[in-house]
C-alpha cells in the first residue's frame, strides 16, 4: 500500500504544481493579454486543440510511451504555454495553446489510467474491492489537487500587488465597466497597464518553475507502471480503433437523451468562460486592477471545492434535481445582478460575492453533470464521456470566442437563454428516465463523495 500511495502522492502533487501555474495564468489571460483579444483567443484555441487531441492521442501515447511517460511529456506541453506568455504575440501565444491543448486529453487520460491500474492491482494482492480501493485514490488525488486553483491565484495577487504604482480608476473610467462595458483596450486595462514587465516575468517565472518542478517529480518519483500490470489496460486502449471511437461517439448522438444533454454540458463551458474572461476582465480588473483577479478567483476556487464535497455526499439525500435547481436559481440570480449592477472600488465585499456564488453553481455542474452521464449511459461510457468532453470544449471555444466581440450584457443574456434552454432539456431527460421507469425514482449518483474535476476519465 505504502508505495501505491506513494505513486498516487507524486501524481497528485505534480497536478497540483503544474495546474497551480495554469490556472493562475488562464484567469489572467483576458486581462494580462488584452490587445486585440489575444489572451481569451488563444484560449479558445487551447479548446478547441483539446477537442482534437481527446479524439485520438490518448490511446495513442499510452501505448506507445506507457502512463508515466505519457504524463511527464504533457506535463511539458504545460510548460509551453507559460514559456509563450514571456513575449505574449500571436506567434507565440497561438502555437503554444495549440500544444497545451494537444497535451491535455493525454495528460488527464493517463492520470486517469495510471490510478486505475494501481488501484487494481493492490486490490488484487490485498484481496481488497477494486472500485472501492480506486475511489480511495480518486479521493486522495482530488483532494490535493482542488487545491491548486487557490495557490495559483494567491501566488498572481501576492506578486502583481508589488506594482509600485496602485490603480486609481476615474469615475469616467468605471462608466466602461460592467455589463455594459466599452469594447476598447483601454477602458479595461486599467491595472494591467500600470504593471512593470519586471512583475510579470517574475509571475511567470514562478509559473515556470512550478511546471518544471511538476515534470520532474513525476520523473525522478513516479515508478513506471510494470508491463504485466499494464496489459489489461493497454488491451482496452488497443481494442478500438481512432475511427470506431470517433464515429461511437457521433453514434451515441442517436440516443435522445445525449441530445437532450447538450445544452446543459455546453453551459458547463460557456460559464466557466464567462467567470474566467469576462468577469475577471469587464468587472474585476477594469474597476479594481488586475491585482485583485487573484484574489476574487481564490474565492470560487475555494468554495467550488468545498462545495463539490458537499454535494457529492448529499446527493443521495437530496437527489439531483433539487441540486440542478439550486444551481440554475443561484446563476441565474447572479446573472440579473450582474446585469444591473455597476462596479465601484467601495463596493470590495460585492465582487467576492459573485465568484462565491459561481463556484457554488459550477460545483452543481461538474459532481451532477459527470454523475448523470455515468448513470444514464452506463453501458456506453466512453462515448458518452466523449460526448461530455466534446459539448464542453465547445461551450469553451464559443465563450472565449466571442468574449472580444461583444459588449458584456450580450454575453449574459446568451448565458441565461442557454441556461434556460439547459434546465428545459434536463427536465425532458428526468421525464423520460421516470417514463422508463415508472415508480422508481431515477437514480442519484453519490460520486463517492469525491469532488469532480474539470476533466473526465474516460
Amino acid at each position: 500500500m505504502e508505495r501505491n500511495l506513494k505513486n498516487v502522492l507524486v501524481i497528485s502533487f505534480g497536478f497540483l504544481l503544474l495546474f497551480t501555474a495554469y490556472g493562475g495564468l488562464q484567469s489572467l489571460q483576458s486581462s494580462l493579454n488584452s490587445e486585440e483579444g489575444l489572451g481569451v483567443t488563444s484560449l479558445s484555441v487551447l479548446y478547441a486543440a483539446l477537442i482534437l487531441s481527446s479524439m485520438f492521442l490518448p490511446p495513442i501515447l499510452i501505448k506507445k510511451l506507457g502512463c508515466k511517460w505519457t504524463i511527464a511529456i504533457s506535463m511539458c506541453c504545460y510548460i509551453a504555454f507559460s514559456l509563450g506568455n514571456f513575449y505574449a504575440s500571436w506567434y507565440t501565444l497561438i502555437p503554444t495553446s495549440v500544444i497545451l491543448g494537444l497535451g491535455g486529453a493525454p495528460l488527464w487520460s493517463a492520470k486517469c489510467t495510471y490510478l486505475t491500474i494501481a488501484g487494481t492491482s493492490y486490490a488484487e494482492k490485498a484481496g481488497k474491492n477494486a472500485k472501492d480501493i480506486i475511489n480511495q485514490y480518486f479521493g486522495v488525488f482530488f483532494l490535493v489537487f482542488q487545491s491548486s486553483g487557490i495557490w495559483g491565484n494567491l501566488i498572481s495577487s501576492l506578486i502583481l500587488s508589488q506594482s509600485s504604482t496602485k490603480a486609481n480608476v476615474s469615475e469616467e473610467d468605471l462608466v466602461c465597466c460592467g455589463a455594459y462595458n466599452c469594447l476598447t483596450d483601454t477602458s479595461n486595462t486599467t491595472g494591467s497597464a500600470k504593471l512593470s514587465n519586471s512583475l510579470i516575468y517574475t509571475l511567470l517565472g514562478v509559473y515556470t518553475a512550478s511546471g518544471v518542478l511538476a515534470v520532474l517529480l513525476v520523473i525522478i518519483f513516479l515508478d513506471q507502471i510494470k508491463s504485466d500490470q499494464a496489459e489489461t489496460e493497454k488491451e482496452k486502449l488497443e481494442a478500438p480503433s481512432f475511427w470506431s471511437t470517433f464515429l461511437a461517439t457521433f453514434r451515441h448522438l442517436k440516443d435522445k437523451r445525449q441530445c437532450l444533454l447538450i445544452p446543459l454540458t455546453m453551459y458547463s463551458g460557456f460559464e466557466q468562460g464567462f467567470l474566467s474572461g469576462d468577469y475577471t476582465k469587464v468587472y474585476v480588473t477594469c474597476a479594481l486592477g488586475i491585482q485583485y483577479i487573484g484574489y476574487v478567483m481564490i474565492c470560487f476556487a475555494a468554495v467550488n471545492s468545498l462545495c463539490s464535497l458537499l454535494f457529492g455526499k448529499i446527493s443521495q439525500f437530496t437527489g439531483r434535481k433539487l441540486l440542478f435547481a439550486l444551481a440554475a436559481v443561484t446563476n441565474t440570480a447572479c446573472i440579473i445582478a450582474l446585469l444591473l449592477w455597476h462596479p465601484h472600488p467601495k463596493q470590495l465585499a460585492v465582487f467576492f460575492v459573485f465568484p462565491a456564488l459561481w463556484g457554488l453553481s459550477d460545483a452543481v455542474w461538474q459532481t451532477q453533470t459527470n454523475g448523470l452521464y455515468g448513470i444514464l449511459f452506463e453501458k456506453h461510457k466512453e462515448a458518452a464521456f466523449a460526448n461530455y468532453r466534446l459539448w464542453e470544449s465547445l461551450g469553451f471555444v464559443i465563450a472565449f470566442g466571442y468574449s472580444t466581440k461583444l459588449q458584456a450584457y450580450i454575453k449574459l443574456y446568451i448565458l441565461l437563454s442557454v441556461l434556460v434552454l439547459s434546465m428545459v432539456t434536463y427536465g425532458a431527460v428526468e421525464y423520460l428516465e421516470a417514463k422508463s421507469s415508472p415508480g422508481t425514482p431515477p437514480a442519484t449518483k453519490k460520486e463517492n463523495g469525491v469532488p469532480q474535476s474539470r476533466e473526465t476519465c474516460m
